[in-house]
């Protein structure tokens, strides 16, 4: 596909939320809470990592986007031409995502790059549909859309691809509420669909849920098993998730069902913590394990829905302090486990074959892509 036009849109409030704790940065209090306890921009890195990959591949793409930090700024330092269509206020917010759709419907554009999470998905389908076919790059909290590739990387590849091939097919656009997130409740719906390039290899997946029957008889013996493991002194960073509740449960305890929480013997010693809360607690304990769980069927352990176990959090702790847990039934679903901490290298460190405890004294090896 010769001289290819991409919109591009950034979101650049998007994922703030996840490693303060906050599970999302939908609503302007909510950005004033992040900012609050700390929270940096980080969609600004992401998109560049895109834009680094995809200029090796297709550095002749011209670009149509937003003035400043919603597109033109990152993309004339990555060197790419870059021609305005909209101009945002200050701060931007979900109307200038909409209001930038809305220009590139009516101008050459034949795909939209942007960067986000759910929300940016979905106010960016409002506008245009299935008109355009959009590639998502991932950095929000939430992010249970198929509109997304699977890391900053995947995202210039399902460009390229599209460029080569131009092939698509339909993909979900999720809503999730923000507000029940927060309090522990997914309450996650088909908002529309979208038009994603053809090329699994590169695309997540609809995060997928698990309860009930057999599943749920699953989850309670392997939490059996993970309390009857634990370790006196051994301070232990139970990640989001039903698998994850399930183990609080078998030690009698409390459980954010979205949130990281620590115990320690036993005992809740942290409720919902940041990712600072987590750096200060390791600061104070010479031993930490992090208990994690993939996302539905998506596969991620890091890099959706846990930001608050961030790659400084991963590197104070040690990739070797690491346990993931998986029903079986999960196991079935998830072929492959993915990692995102949006540190290449130490995604790269952590690609290798891992242990997944599936059950009691059971364990299952699984490929970390």
């Amino acid at each position: 596909m010769a001289d290819c036009i991409i919109g591009f849109i950034i979101n650049p409030i998007a994922g703030m939320g996840g490693a303060v704790g906050l599970k999302g940065t939908d609503g302007e209090h909510v950005l004033g809470e992040a900012l609050r306890r700390g929270a940096t921009r980080k969609a600004a890195d992401r998109a560049r990592e895109t834009l680094k990959t995809l200029r090796a591949t297709d550095p002749d793409i011209r670009f149509l986007t937003c003035a400043g930090e919603m597109g033109a700024s990152l993309l004339r330092d990555e060197g790419f031409e870059a021609e305005v269509v909209h101009v945002p206020g200050k701060p931007t917010t979900a109307y200038d995502t909409r209001k930038a759709s809305e220009a590139l419907m009516e101008d050459e554009t034949q795909l939209i790059l942007f960067c986000g999470g759910d929300g940016t998905a979905r106010d960016i389908v409002s506008i245009i549909g299935t008109r355009l076919p959009v590639v998502g790059i991932p950095s929000g909290v939430k992010m249970h859309s198929s509109v997304f590739a699977l890391t900053p990387a995947d995202a210039a590849h399902l460009t390229h691809s599209f460029i080569v091939t131009g092939a698509l097919r339909d993909a979900e656009v999720m809503d999730v509420d923000e507000d029940d997130f927060r309090d522990g409740v997914v309450r996650s719906t088909l908002f529309g669909l979208a038009r994603v390039p053809d090329d699994n290899a590169h695309v997540q997946p609809t995060k997928s849920s698990y309860s009930g029957g057999d599943a749920e008889a699953e989850a309670e013996e392997l939490a059996m098993f993970v309390a009857e493991e634990m370790r006196e002194g051994t301070v232990y960073l139970l990640g989001p998730g039903s698998t994850t509740a399930h183990v609080a449960r078998a030690i009698g305890q409390d459980k954010t069902p979205l949130g990281v929480d620590a115990y320690l013997d036993r005992k809740v010693i942290g409720l919902d913590l940041s990712e600072q809360d987590i750096l200060r607690l390791s600061q104070g304990h010479d031993v930490i394990t992090i208990v994690v769980t993939p996302i539905g069927s998506q596969g991620f352990i890091f890099g959706r829905g846990n930001q608050q176990i961030s790659q400084k959090v991963v590197r104070s702790v040690g990739v070797d302090n690491i346990v993931v847990i998986a029903t079986p039934t999960k196991v079935r679903d998830t072929p492959i486990l993915r990692v995102d901490t949006g540190d290449p290298l130490l995604d790269s460190e952590m690609r290798k074959p891992v242990k997944v405890l599936t059950g009691y004294r059971r364990r299952k090896l699984m490929r970390v892509a």
